[in-house]
């Protein structure tokens, strides 16, 4: 799987995996499963969106949010296994917190930005169960923020 050029098709590309914002790892790998550590819309260090959706972040811009959310798990994803994509096997679950206002129950159509992105890149290895949660605030003032869970083939020894 050529994961970079069905990204350059879709005019995106993989940022530099984000360094974590607090004391822990960007991912966890165990066994034949990566766990990607919740991630937030950077892009360049800056967020992309803030606030609760739709009052500070509309419903546009949360779905773009959470597009680069699954951006950055990817990168790390990408990180973890050294670049080698042959090795990936599926997504496997996918969890999207959304700071949202009080009425606000859109937070699945918010999580689709990335659920889409990764069935665009990944065909029906991208297709993944999934959680989509309102939440009163999240890290940074983030609109959105990702974990990922991703099945891989083990390394195969040098």
């Amino acid at each position: 799987m050529d994961i970079h050029a069905k990204l350059s098709n879709l005019g995106l590309t993989l940022p530099p995996p984000p360094k974590p914002v607090a004391a822990y790892a960007p991912a966890v790998t165990s066994g034949d499963l990566i766990f990607v550590s919740g991630q937030l819309p950077l892009c360049d260090g800056k967020l992309t969106a803030s606030g609760p959706v739709p009052s500070a972040a509309n419903l546009h811009q949360a779905q773009a949010a959470a597009m680069q959310c699954a951006l950055n798990a990817l990168a790390i994803v990408d990180a973890e296994l050294g670049g080698d994509w042959t090795r990936f096997e599926a997504a496997v679950r996918m969890a999207v917190y959304v700071a949202s206002d009080k009425d606000f129950t859109d937070q699945s159509v918010v999580a689709d930005g990335a659920s889409e992105l990764l069935v665009k890149l990944l065909g029906e290895a991208g297709r993944h169960a999934r959680a989509a949660v309102g939440v009163a605030s999240l890290p940074k003032g983030a609109a959105v923020e990702l974990e990922l869970l991703v099945r891989v083939r083990a390394a195969m020894a040098s």
